[in-house]
């Protein structure tokens, strides 16, 4: 059996912009930037290529037959939402910031918050949507 098609279009789909936006938004303000000390952007390599690794395995297990729902549910959520959840915790880490001094502008704020949190809210909330409507009891799980 498979996840059912509107789950697994929501869990790949944003995994997919996930690992698309860490490289979009990371690339040019992270890895080129002459503010950023060689080993600062090792780290932001990581996150990318992490981003990437989370990505396959989201769409790797969420497409994937099985007869195990519950395992493929958990292992499918764990995937699609640790990127997320564990940019959403870095600010709790001393000296951080959602964004690089030269890029904090008005624009990156939504009701006085910057824009990062929300995004990052959005995606956990898309992910738990996606989760409920694979775990319903009406929920169909296809043969094909």
């Amino acid at each position: 059996m498979r996840m059912p098609l509107s789950s697994r279009i929501i869990f790949c789909v944003l995994t997919i912009y996930m690992a698309i936006g860490a490289h979009f938004f990371d690339w040019q303000t992270h890895l080129h930037s002459p503010h950023w000390p060689p080993h600062a952007k090792f780290h932001a390599a990581h996150t990318m290529a992490i981003s990437v690794v989370l990505c396959l395995l989201t769409c790797f297990v969420a497409n994937r037959k099985t007869t195990d729902k519950a395992l493929t549910l958990i292992a499918t959520v764990g995937f699609a939402s640790a990127f997320w959840i564990s940019q959403f915790c870095a600010i709790l880490y001393p000296g951080t910031a959602f964004v690089d001094p030269e890029y904090d502008k008005p624009s990156a704020y939504i009701l006085g918050f910057h824009a990062q949190p929300f995004l990052d809210l959005i995606a956990v909330c898309l992910i738990a949507l996606a989760a409920w409507i694979a775990a319903r009891r009406a929920a169909v799980w296809t043969t094909s």
